[in-house]
């Protein structure tokens, strides 16, 4: 999952940054609510932490501006604000979830799964396909009962598909969830990392579709071409 991090406070947003990446999250953290809204208009995230008290544009701004421009990703408002007027402001204006800091960084990660749960439709906790289980909680995949020894990126690659079990990812889109601004990556780095999970899960456990990108699916007939 690719978060955008937007908190003014550059010691409490350096612990989150690195709190939320330990927990396996791609993380891309900026300062200013005018940043936000222009990073809102270019990249693609999968959910957004907000603060409200910010330089340059509020965050009731860019949470308003990023819904008037029909963006549906979740939205968790992290914000010292805490009377029940600012809360019923900030759902209103189309914020997902509402924390107050100081917060604990395995609730605010337990929140982050239940809003992708409730965008990705689905009420059970675990992600299964066959033999395969994926406890986000845990952040433990096992195959047949057994643990399968998964990289931070690989962990998270498995995990986005899984999400959308029948549908056809872009290239695009899962490099974007895999990696934050300050990384380097390379051109092949995602092909890498199929390789990897069809030599750990079974080479039918990905499919690509040439030219458009990789999904999970049901479908045995779909054939799996070397990544």
């Amino acid at each position: 999952m690719r978060i955008l991090l937007v908190e003014d406070d550059t010691l409490l947003g350096d612990g989150l940054r690195t709190g939320l990446l330990q927990a396996r999250y791609a993380v891309d953290w900026l300062t200013d609510g005018l940043a936000a809204d222009q990073a809102l208009k270019t990249e693609t995230f999968d959910t957004v932490v907000l603060d409200l008290t910010l330089p340059k544009l509020p965050g009731m701004n860019v949470l308003q501006n990023l819904r008037a421009r029909g963006l549906a990703l979740p939205v968790l408002i992290l914000t010292a604000r805490e009377s029940i007027e600012d809360r019923i402001q900030g759902l209103d204006n189309g914020a997902d979830d509402y924390l107050t800091k100081p917060c604990d960084l395995d609730e605010l990660c337990a929140r982050l799964r239940a809003l992708q749960r409730r965008f990705s439709a689905r009420a059970e906790p675990l992600l299964s396909h066959e033999d395969i289980v994926l406890d986000p909680a845990a952040h433990a995949v096992t195959q047949r009962g057994n643990l399968v020894n998964l990289s931070r990126r690989e962990f998270a690659l498995l995990h986005k598909l899984l999400e959308n079990t029948g549908r056809v990812l872009s290239r695009e889109h899962l490099t974007q969830s895999l990696y934050g601004w300050e990384e380097d990556v390379d051109s092949n780095a995602l092909e890498v990392h199929i390789h990897n999970l069809r030599k750990k899960l079974g080479a039918q456990t990905i499919h690509t579709i040439r030219g458009i990108g990789y999904i999970i699916d049901k479908n045995k007939e779909l054939q799996t071409e070397g990544a």
